[in-house]
């Protein structure tokens, strides 16, 4: 176990933020947590890496574990090269390896741009920086704060490609908080909070097993010879002539239903469940 945190509390006059939240974070995991806005997940990261001071609770790490940030909004110099803000972000911490920033640039693809001003960057190469910064102490937990917002679909998948590469590589254990939903879809452990309080966890599978509905939209000229077969099935709606919609619970239910209806199907369509689904079902809210 890296990271335990019991009954974790924040309280601001009368408003309660966090309530008695409960988290786990495992050795080399890969971990989100999530929640509409206002839910408190910002003031549980800033608890987690102590710009808050918890009301109640408790907050364990291992021993000598080293903790990295990658914030929503830049800390970085705008004025300064790349170069330039890694060593000077390097000086404040107690022991950085020879050679540590070189590597990082080597490794995150900054060679092209190390001596640009930062401010001249695009979004994604900001972003890479940004992650170079919170790896120069070569920490054991990496937080990234809703790291690829703002930034288009490409990049985004770039930058996500570099991070579980990162994972891999370094053996970090990652924990996140984001709007993009499909960047949680590899998640060991995912906490999802609202009103400050968790109301669902589970690997991301198993929530999307748990709370996102499936649709099977079957097409039929025999809709009659559909409606006789599966007549029994439970949960199947007739939106349209010879259109049927099935909710199957399993992607084994869905491929049986086609195998049942196959003589007559003239279309389909399979929608799997997304954590986007989950998301809807477990909080009524879209995340924002």
């Amino acid at each position: 176990m890296l990271v335990q945190v019991k009954n974790l509390t924040k309280v601001y006059d009368d408003k309660v933020a966090v309530n008695s939240l409960d988290i786990q974070i495992e050795r080399g995991s890969f971990t989100a947590i999530l929640g509409p806005n206002g839910a408190g997940k910002s003031t549980t990261i800033q608890m987690l890496i102590g710009l808050l001071q918890p009301t109640s609770g408790q907050i364990t790490y291992a021993e000598q574990t080293k903790l990295g940030v990658v914030f929503q909004n830049s800390v970085l110099d705008a004025n300064l090269t790349v170069v330039e803000n890694l060593q000077i972000r390097a000086k404040q911490y107690k022991q950085v390896k020879t050679g540590k920033i070189e590597q990082l640039i080597e490794q995150l693809g900054l060679t092209s741009f190390a001596k640009q001003r930062y401010g001249t960057l695009s979004g994604g190469q900001k972003r890479r920086v940004d992650i170079a910064r919170a790896l120069l102490n070569s920490p054991d937990l990496l937080f990234l704060d809703e790291p690829t917002t703002g930034l288009d679909i490409q990049t985004r998948e770039s930058i996500w490609d570099l991070l579980k590469k990162l994972q891999q590589e370094e053996k970090m254990t990652i924990i996140l908080t984001t709007h993009y939903l499909n960047e949680v879809d590899d998640a060991d452990q995912i906490y999802i909070i609202d009103h400050g309080r968790l109301i669902a966890e589970g690997a991301a599978d198993d929530i999307k097993a748990r709370y996102a509905q499936h649709v099977l939209r079957i097409v039929s000229q025999q809709a009659d010879r559909v409606k006789q077969i599966v007549e029994m099935e439970n949960g199947y709606e007739e939106v349209g002539k010879g259109v049927f919609l099935f909710y199957p619970e399993t992607t084994r239910h869905a491929l049986e239903l086609l195998e049942q209806l196959g003589p007559y199907i003239q279309h389909f369509e399979f929608h799997p469940g997304t954590m986007d689904d989950a998301f809807m079902a477990i909080t009524g809210r879209e995340v924002r």
